[in-house]
């Protein structure tokens, strides 16, 4: 992960180079790596899954890359692997508000101690604006 500024804003997520991936966490702009093909394909799948559900609940499934812009002390936005989202279509804007179901798949650099903190962190982040845990 790269940080790359400090007090970023919403702004700042549609302009990230080269279509990149971020999240804002303690007001910083935080540059999500690019994946690996087996993490790639393993989102891509669990996405699948979850748009085989749209037709059986109200909601759309979304895979990486989407944006989900939230409100929390620590973070304001979330970018998972894979989700599934009950709220307005937000047309060619981020969505507002958590998805109800989050996936975040490893990457090779996602393991040890440092790691370990950040996932945990973002779970507990998860689960304080969404009604799966």
């Amino acid at each position: 992960m790269t940080y790359a500024k400090s007090q970023a804003t919403i702004e700042d997520l549609y302009h990230v180079p080269e279509n990149g991936k971020a999240e804002i966490v303690n007001g910083m702009l935080i540059i999500k790596e690019p994946t690996g093909a087996m993490p790639s394909r393993a989102g891509f799948n669990i996405t699948m899954s979850l748009r085989q559900m749209e037709g059986k609940l109200d909601g759309r499934a979304y895979p990486d890359n989407a944006g989900f812009i939230v409100d929390l002390p620590n973070r304001q936005s979330f970018s998972p692997d894979a989700a599934f989202y009950v709220g307005d279509d937000a047309g060619m804007k981020f969505l507002e508000g958590a998805p109800i179901f989050a996936v975040e798949v490893r990457s090779e650099s996602d393991y040890g101690k440092s790691a370990e903190k950040e996932m945990a962190q973002k779970r507990s982040d998860y689960c304080t604006v969404t009604l799966i845990c």
